[in-house]
């Protein structure tokens, strides 16, 4: 399975903005963007001028490096999101938010969506009482997200459950922290999506 395997900090520098792809981290003082406000390399420091084709390639990765998926994938979203009616970008993104391994990590049973992966991967997640090891599973409203009965125990559950409150959820889930299951109460509007993508610009780019 292909998958990204360098320094996640090099990504949030790249787009010179924070992606919280390493959970707690880009909170402190100890966050790359915030020690380092360039991009990396030995070129970092240079003022640049983006053309236009740039700045939407730039909406494009930020969008895949969030989720953590890779361009064949993220090139099917757009095909799927053009073909239903309404908004392409605001389908785009709500496909994107409804990924097993997003909500995981929207629910706050993780702290990025790279450990929510990880656990669905490695079968702790319950999705309507059925076990499912698939991270790109889309969920629908009504849909039951749990923990498995034997995995309630993990110190990682425990701790990122711990700090639910303090994180806050979104508006299209709710979460029981009592039974550690959450549901999908309906699909995510684009003002319940907390992202600072252009996704217009993702659509110019597929649209050439």
């Amino acid at each position: 399975m292909a998958r990204y395997r360098d320094a996640l900090c090099r990504l949030c520098r790249r787009e010179s903005e924070k992606l919280f792809l390493k959970g707690d981290r880009c909170y402190t003082d100890k966050c790359a963007v915030e020690r380092r406000k360039y991009p990396p390399g030995q070129h970092g420091q240079r003022r640049r001028k983006f053309s236009d084709y740039a700045l939407q390639l730039r909406e494009k990765q930020k969008a895949k490096e969030t989720y953590g998926v890779l361009e064949k994938q993220f090139k099917r979203y757009f095909y799927m999101a053009d073909k239903r009616t309404g908004v392409t970008g605001d389908n785009l993104l709500q496909l994107l938010e409804r990924r097993l391994d997003n909500v995981v990590y929207r629910l706050g049973l993780a702290s990025n969506r790279r450990q929510a992966r990880q656990l669905v991967l490695h079968g702790h997640i319950n999705l309507n009482g059925r076990r499912v090891n698939i991270p790109s599973c889309l969920v629908r409203p009504g849909d039951i997200v749990s923990i498995m009965e034997g995995s309630k125990k993990l110190h990682i559950i425990e701790e990122n459950v711990s700090k639910i409150e303090h994180r806050g959820l979104p508006g299209w889930v709710e979460m029981d922290v009592n039974t550690l299951s959450g549901k999908v109460l309906h699909n995510p509007a684009r003002d319940e999506i907390m992202l600072p993508v252009q996704e217009q610009l993702i659509v110019e780019l597929y649209s050439k």
